[in-house]
């Protein structure tokens, strides 16, 4: 017996005492049945709407799953990383960055900070503590054309 059948039942029960609704007990008993019947219909109405947020709150959590599962299937890490559960990612944020950083530290202000191969080939950067303009150079004994760094001074 769900909640409004109770209620119903109790409704029942008070009308079978032949109590006179316009005494002052019937009054109060009458209004109570109201309150509780208006209480069961708002709890009804919730539990509904409790089981159709966790059917959404399912399907939402199939989805998440099915998410990571692709992004474990597009990991192509080598060690240990942050984004994933694989044990093979040695890049930063796992952004599969197969170049070399090199450590600068700035004549002006001392202070020491890495910049990636591309930025050394191109000769020159700011310092990110001063603003001091530092030139880069890299010496390349490479013999590829193809090279960023000496491809051009051939």
């Amino acid at each position: 017996m769900d909640l409004t059948e109770k209620i119903a039942y109790l409704k029942g029960m008070l009308e079978g005492m032949e109590i006179d609704k316009d005494s002052q007990e019937g009054k109060i008993y009458s209004a109570i049945m109201d309150i509780l019947t208006d209480m069961a219909l708002t709890i009804e109405d919730m539990a509904d709407y409790v089981d159709e947020l966790s059917e959404q709150v399912d399907e939402i959590d199939e989805d998440l799953a099915d998410v990571e599962e692709f992004l474990d299937e597009e990991c192509d890490c080598d060690d240990d990383c942050d984004c994933c559960d694989c044990d093979d990612c040695d890049c930063d944020d796992c952004d599969d960055w197969d170049g070399v950083f090199y450590e600068i530290t700035c004549p002006a202000c001392g202070a020491t900070f890495e910049v990636d191969e591309d930025t050394l080939c191109d000769g020159g950067i700011a310092c990110p503590e001063c603003d001091e303009p530092l030139e880069l150079e890299i010496e390349c004994d490479c013999d590829d054309e193809d090279c960023d760094c000496c491809g051009d001074e051939e």
